[in-house]
């Protein structure tokens, strides 16, 4: 699978959530409308999460830090699936910054399901069990945000 062991899964994890944490507070920043800048510190919070049950894992183990995680099955409504990769620009409107953060989702979710298929073990699959579905919940919702913006414009 490319990765030494589980410490190296889990830190390579963490800093994929550190990295969407980031972007989610950077862009917070640079956002005038008020609404867009709590969606995406919220967003910026969730990632903080992620990469605290993360870290969770390497203290305390894997099968204790997931042991009352709720595996379930996201619904994936794939506008994201549709859209051409984009950058986040300073000034983009709320439709355009909700985009760049669906496409973002969606790599990681990406990723993550890669990553679980190769996984050699059950521990390996269930973080990246776990990290599919945290980034399909991100992707959901969205996705969601993003068609009742469109709806409210009439689109």
């Amino acid at each position: 699978m490319g990765f030494e062991d589980m410490k190296a899964i889990i830190d390579f994890a963490i800093e994929k959530e550190k990295e969407a944490a980031d972007f989610y507070e950077g862009v917070s920043k640079e956002e005038s409308m008020l609404g867009a800048r709590e969606m995406l510190r919220e967003f910026a919070q969730e990632e903080r999460k992620h990469q605290a049950l993360l870290e969770r894992m390497l203290t305390k183990g894997i099968s204790e830090s997931l042991s009352d995680y709720k595996f379930q099955w996201i619904k994936d409504i794939k506008r994201s699936n549709y859209v051409a990769d984009m950058e986040y620009e300073k000034g983009m409107g709320f439709n355009e910054i909700l985009l760049v953060a669906m496409k973002r989702e969606e790599k990681a979710l990406e990723l993550y399901n890669t990553l679980q298929v190769k996984a050699e073990n059950q521990d390996q699959k269930d973080i990246f069990k776990m990290l599919c579905q945290e980034e399909a919940k991100h992707k959901l919702a969205l996705e969601t945000l993003f068609d009742d913006y469109m709806a409210e414009l009439g689109d």
